[in-house]
């Protein structure tokens, strides 16, 4: 029999409870965070610190491989951007400075389509259009999650948001349609799932969902998740070609062999679990049996939680950040997606009261992250310990009432 799962909005009893005010620490911390961001980007352009240094040249960063993957498409070679060495030829033409290793495209080739849009654009106006579009659905969703005008300055706020436009990434449009999908899951079906379909350009990210459909019996979701990815890859194959797909799945293994055996980006830069094992000296197999029973067990927490009886918020905070610590391959820039879950925290908190280690605790997890931008140490896994750590917490009470209850019940019948 169908779960049925309580909307995100709070019931008609706690409408008071919904206008409280924002703590001061919290939002001085955000206003002050938010303001420093924003301010960074134009002063670093104009002073040669963002897209282009100060001699005019561009900054080798990860977005020339989306603007070099498009231009390929655009001569039609849309195949030709899955490999290394043409497309460093055309970064190379485009920066005019040379740079060690490589800027590789790894996506999919539905995300070819975002790629040919921005490369008919000069490269600093796809730059910065890209940063800036894809910031509007990930401010859009926070604004829902938290339920307030103050989800936008809390976007702003997150430090990750430095990591992600310094670099032209799409962590902006992972969170946004991880985000949306949660928001919209117990209302709009269907929409939820053509978030999580479009989620496919990066689908090391939606491995837990269809665990946690299953055990919510949301097949609506599961569903229309399905056909939207199916229809983005036959659309993507009718536009691009079958040698784009082929290219892809060639050149996938050797992507793997590079970032997650050989290290071609220091262990230092990913903030999984795998990579923290690696970045100790620890060997391959070694990670992988961390990262797989750290794996094991967040999946078997998500099934607990998603049927048990705890509130939606935290069911969709748990997933969140469950996403990151089951994948491998996750750099700062995508741990946008942490915005999430807090905001979802934030909601709880802002309804509820905060507990009294809670505030301290996310200034705590957000301090790592600006320690890893200023110093390189890889405290994203720890920050992502913190927000799991504080939703189990809130978590807690419900998840276990409902396993009692279920081994309870034959004794009683």
């Amino acid at each position: 029999m169908a779960m049925r799962i309580a909307a995100p909005t709070l019931p008609p009893g706690q409408a008071t409870l919904s206008r409280a005010t924002v703590p001061a620490s919290l939002l001085n911390a955000c206003f002050v965070l938010s303001v420093v961001i924003v301010s960074f980007f134009p002063a670093a352009y104009f002073a040669g610190g963002w897209i282009y240094d100060a001699n005019g040249l561009g900054i080798p960063t990860d977005f020339v491989n989306v603007w070099a993957a498009g231009r390929l498409v655009l001569e039609g070679h849309p195949a030709l951007a899955y490999d290394w060495d043409v497309q460093k030829h055309i970064e190379l033409s485009l920066l005019q400075q040379d740079f060690s290793g490589y800027f590789a495209w790894h996506y999919p080739p539905p995300f070819l389509v975002v790629a040919t849009l921005l490369a008919q654009l000069p490269y600093s106006a796809a730059f910065i259009g890209w940063v800036s579009v894809s910031l509007i659905p990930y401010l859009a969703v926070m604004r829902a999650i938290v339920g307030r005008a103050f989800g936008l300055m809390l976007a702003l706020a997150f430090p990750m948001v430095l990591s992600n436009a310094l670099v032209g990434q799409n962590g902006f449009l992972t969170a946004a349609l991880i985000g949306g999908t949660l928001y919209l899951l117990p209302t709009r079906p269907v929409l939820a799932g053509i978030c999580l379909g479009l989620l496919t350009y990066k689908p090391q990210y939606g491995l837990l969902f269809p665990i946690v459909l299953i055990a919510a019996a949301q097949w609506r979701v599961f569903f229309s998740a399905a056909v939207t990815a199916v229809a983005l890859a036959f659309v993507s194959w009718l536009v691009f070609g079958t040698e784009s797909w082929q290219a892809f799945f060639h050149w996938m293994p050797m992507f793997s062999q590079a970032f997650l055996s050989e290290g071609k980006a220091p262990w230092w830069k990913l903030q999984s679990l795998f990579s923290l094992v690696r970045y100790f000296g620890g060997s391959e197999s070694l990670a992988w049996t961390f990262q797989w029973i750290l794996t094991a067990a967040v999946a078997v927490t998500l099934a607990t939680i998603w049927r048990s009886s705890a509130r939606y918020s935290l069911k969709a905070a748990a997933l969140a950040v469950g996403a990151l610590l089951t994948t491998p391959y996750l750099f700062m820039y995508d741990m946008v997606v942490l915005a999430i879950p807090i905001a979802w925290l934030v909601r709880l908190g802002l309804a509820h009261g905060f507990r009294a280690y809670e505030l301290s605790a996310l200034a705590v997890a957000m301090a790592f992250v600006l320690i890893f931008i200023f110093s390189g140490l890889p405290l994203g896994f720890a920050t992502n310990v913190i927000v799991g750590a504080l939703v189990l917490r809130r978590a807690g009470p419900w998840w276990r009432q409902a396993s009692e209850a279920r081994l309870a019940a034959p004794a009683t019948a």
